[in-house]
């Protein structure tokens, strides 16, 4: 139950209810605020208006108002404007005595200190907002009585705002009701909307915990177009090349182990041999053991090969580049493997037309040229002969390795750069090659931004060219 509630799809609809709560909430004080604002200020408007108009009808009488008949007069006047307005007016003399109440609480001689009618009697409109256990919140509006500059009094009008008031917290429940639905509404839709959203990452997830407890063979079929699917494509996409891996990894032990058996097995069957034998010929003894070091040798060999191309390999593989002549490297190595050649009566020849720098490891690419002429003196006949160019075609480096040797078969091609793969493997077997050689030139040649190419006719020979950016870019 915690993890469901815990999940994303709750995450999510949380997420969307708090902001909808949230904006409402603003949305409704900001709202409330305004109209409270702007009816408190529409009602004072009105009532210095209307303080006004009653201003202007005393003001003809006001210095009689202390007359029982005016005063009795206007009086009257005075209530009834009061009915019309809803507002209590009091009408008051310089000296705060009042003269006039609408309501007749204050009798006439009445003393009334208020801040609004001081104000007022100074020359100045004034208004003020109370509130009372009795009557709620009232404002007071207060206004000059002036006749030719003079202030003869001040009139003010009370009135009640608790009509504005009881207004504003019906449309806030009118509000907090729709507030409510929208809420109610915006929930039963986000659910739905989550559930649509989170349900493909429930599967994905799904699936990812089956790969994760060793199920490889899933296919996910993402559907939509959003990123969810992009998400899913991807994990297949990893998913394909991890079973890739697998693959290479499963091969590649299995062809070590094959390669390492080989060796072994001709070291043991050669051991037992001898020890099995109390009499044999010392010579027979020592021919054995040339042979139980030549297939020692021939393990450290597969070995030695083996950590190198792991070396290429690794990510963080660096390549100790400088300038140099490919003319002068081309030349040490042919001058190492002359003696394997003439063994064979093998004739290797350098042609080159200039001198042609680059940018390259010389360590590396010393290995990688030796691997190829090495492989043409291997599979290669006896007084045959092998070509050596060195070329420079625009802002690329060539290096072509020719022999008028055996040749590969046309369907072998493709999978001569892979590991411990042999087009002839009989042959092979005599020469001593481990099937790694192809694979670390081609590994060589990729980390200097390069390809490599073979072309081969049965009985006529072979052509590797390697070719590579002069220019470290």
């Amino acid at each position: 139950m915690n993890r469901f509630y815990l999940s994303i799809r709750w995450k999510l609809v949380f997420t969307y209810l708090l902001l909808i709560i949230l904006t409402l909430g603003l949305m409704l004080n900001f709202v409330l605020s305004f109209l409270e604002k702007s009816q408190v200020e529409d009602h004072k408007n009105y009532l210095f208006t209307e303080a006004n108009i009653i201003s202007n009808q005393l003001i003809v009488e006001f210095e009689n108002l202390n007359l029982s008949y005016t005063r009795s007069y206007y009086a009257d006047v005075v209530g009834n404007f009061s009915k019309e307005v809803g507002s209590r007016v009091i009408a008051v003399n310089p000296s705060n005595e009042v003269l006039i109440d609408a309501f007749s609480e204050y009798a006439y001689g009445h003393y009334l200190n208020n801040s609004e009618l001081n104000e007022a009697l100074s020359g100045k409109p004034s208004h003020g907002i109370y509130e009372f256990d009795t009557f709620g919140k009232v404002m007071y509006v207060a206004v000059p009585v002036e006749k030719q500059g003079e202030i003869l009094g001040a009139v003010m009008l009370a009135s009640s705002l608790e009509d504005i008031y009881i207004s504003i917290g019906n449309l806030k429940k009118q509000f907090l009701f729709l507030a409510m639905i929208s809420i109610i509404f915006t929930g039963v839709v986000s659910f739905i909307f989550v559930e649509i959203l989170s349900s493909p990452i429930e599967k994905l997830t799904e699936k990812v915990n089956h790969v994760a407890f060793g199920t490889q063979e899933i296919n996910i079929k993402p559907e939509g177009n959003d990123e969810i699917k992009v998400l899913s494509n991807s994990f297949e996409t990893m998913l394909f090349k991890l079973n890739q891996v697998d693959t290479q990894r499963k091969q590649l032990v299995a062809d070590v182990s094959h390669e390492l058996r080989t060796p072994l097995t001709s070291i043991k069957l050669l051991s037992a041999s001898l020890l099995g034998d109390d009499n044999t010929d010392p010579k027979i003894y020592k021919e054995f053991l040339t042979d139980i070091d030549s297939e020692i040798d021939r393990l450290n060999g597969i070995i030695d090969s083996l950590l190198y191309l792991f070396d290429l390999e690794k990510d963080e593989t660096v390549l100790n580049f400088s300038n140099s002549t490919l003319n002068s490297l081309a030349l040490k190595v042919i001058s190492l493997l002359k003696p394997l050649a003439n063994q064979k009566d093998i004739r290797i020849d350098l042609q080159a037309e200039q001198n042609v720098w680059a940018d390259f490891d010389r360590e590396k690419m010393h290995q990688c040229l030796s691997n190829l002429i090495a492989n043409a003196i291997k599979y290669n006949r006896v007084g045959g002969e092998i070509i050596v160019q060195i070329l420079e075609v625009g802002n690329h480096a060539k290096i072509r390795v020719i022999d008028n040797g055996y040749g590969i078969d046309e369907e072998a091609l493709p999978l001569i750069f892979e590991r411990f793969y042999r087009a002839d493997k009989a042959r092979n077997r005599e020469t001593g090659g481990t099937g790694l050689g192809l694979s670390i030139v081609q590994q060589i040649v990729h980390l200097h931004g390069g390809h490599v190419k073979v072309k081969s006719v049965i009985n006529q020979g072979t052509t590797f060219e390697i070719e590579f950016p002069k220019e470290r870019t």
